[in-house]
């Protein structure tokens, strides 16, 4: 990676490997990989209590599928004075506003969250999507986690589930289209190595 300042955002199907990989690739490239702190980051930002931002995510999980917020996020907040502070959007919008804001200004990975989507006019993001057969995923969360294949089959369904209902819902398109990202990569195709130096070799030559 020869670029000063770069950002990889990792979408993933759950079971695929995909966080392990991000967390590789940080490694690799002595980077720091963001995940689940952009809600404490989020919540520095904005001055909103974090737990507000957990029950957004748990809120997420049982929001009907058709659903699609009322605004395409633009960059712009709502100020505290606005009765929209505390609502989803604007926890999205704060999310959002911190995700572009490491962008600017250091080489990261930035795993979910929409990062993809966020950053798609960015001139110096990579999109990667991880994703695995079913049955290969079920073989991952078994061993991982040691639950049983039909546990591990049905919180691999409700995962995804609500992934791509978290993505439909703040951006208003599918989460599985190949078109949102750079990169869409089977993590049982080969070892975690190979898949980073497939990785590597595009980033090295990514808009030559």
């Amino acid at each position: 990676m020869d670029r000063k300042n770069i950002v990889i955002t990792i979408a993933r199907s759950y079971g695929s490997g995909g966080r392990t990989l991000g967390k590789k690739l940080a490694e690799v490239y002595g980077i720091h990989c963001y995940d689940r702190e952009l809600l404490r980051m989020a919540s520095d930002e904005s001055g909103i209590n974090e737990a507000l931002f957990g029950e957004m995510d748990e809120s997420m999980k049982r929001m009907p599928l058709f659903r699609i917020a009322r605004d395409a996020y633009k960059g712009e907040v709502f100020p505290p004075d606005s009765d929209n502070f505390t609502s989803g959007e604007n926890l999205f919008r704060y999310q959002a506003k911190v995700i572009r804001q490491l962008a600017e200004t250091e080489s990261c990975i930035i795993i979910g969250r929409c990062a993809d989507y966020i950053l798609k006019d960015s001139g110096n993001a990579v999109r990667l999507f991880f994703y695995a057969s079913e049955e290969n995923c079920i073989k991952r969360v078994v061993n991982q986690q040691g639950v049983g294949e039909k546990e591990a089959k049905e919180r691999i369904a409700k995962i995804d589930k609500y992934r791509a209902n978290y993505y439909k819902f703040f951006t208003g398109h599918d989460w599985f289209d190949a078109h949102n990202y750079d990169l869409c990569l089977d993590t049982a195709a080969m070892s975690y190595d190979k898949l980073i130096n497939v990785v590597d070799a595009y980033l090295k030559n990514h808009d030559q």
